[in-house]
């Protein structure tokens, strides 16, 4: 028998649901752009994905209170540094406080002008394709342009620990 009867769901604590999503391991990337000073900025993601192949599109996520966001938004396009399994304090310096993140590092510019980080498993080079609103985060999504991939374990993130990337 059918009622008309809609039951509200439960709320979602979001501790608990942290800790479900963290048993799908991601990559870890920094997502780099210039801000219009020209000053390199760069954030660690783990939210990064690919989209489609026809057009080139891959996505990545930033919280919409962060303090990068109107840099990125008002730049033409961002670059994906996918880190390498040496890269920890690369990880952790990009999602740390510290103001000037690029003062001690070995990086170029590409494409646009986009830092590019060395020492990376691959680097991609996007122009922004659009920006939509998804919750509290505002999801980039990326024409690629450039890009290149390396002989280099990739770093991953799951259950609160990063990581080699396993081969076997």
């Amino acid at each position: 028998m059918q009622t008309d009867v809609i039951e509200k769901a439960p709320a979602i604590d979001p501790k608990a649901l942290r800790d479900t999503l963290s048993c799908f391991p991601t990559g870890v990337a920094i997502a780099t752009t210039s801000a219009r000073d020209g000053t390199p900025i760069g954030v660690t993601i783990s939210s990064f994905n690919s989209v489609s192949m026809d057009p080139p599109l891959v996505l990545w996520s930033l919280a919409s209170n962060a303090g990068s966001l109107p840099e990125y938004m008002a730049h033409k396009g961002f670059a994906i540094n996918i880190l390498s399994s040496d890269q920890v304090a690369l990880c952790k310096l990009f999602s740390s406080q510290e103001r000037d993140r690029f003062a001690s590092l070995n990086w170029m510019r590409g494409m646009h002008g986009l830092p590019i980080l060395a020492g990376c498993a691959a680097t991609l080079e996007c122009t922004t394709h659009a920006v939509v609103e998804g919750g509290d985060h505002q999801i980039m999504i990326g024409r690629v342009e450039q890009h290149a991939s390396f002989d280099r374990t990739p770093l991953v993130f799951g259950k609160g620990q990063l990581g080699a990337f396993a081969t076997a």
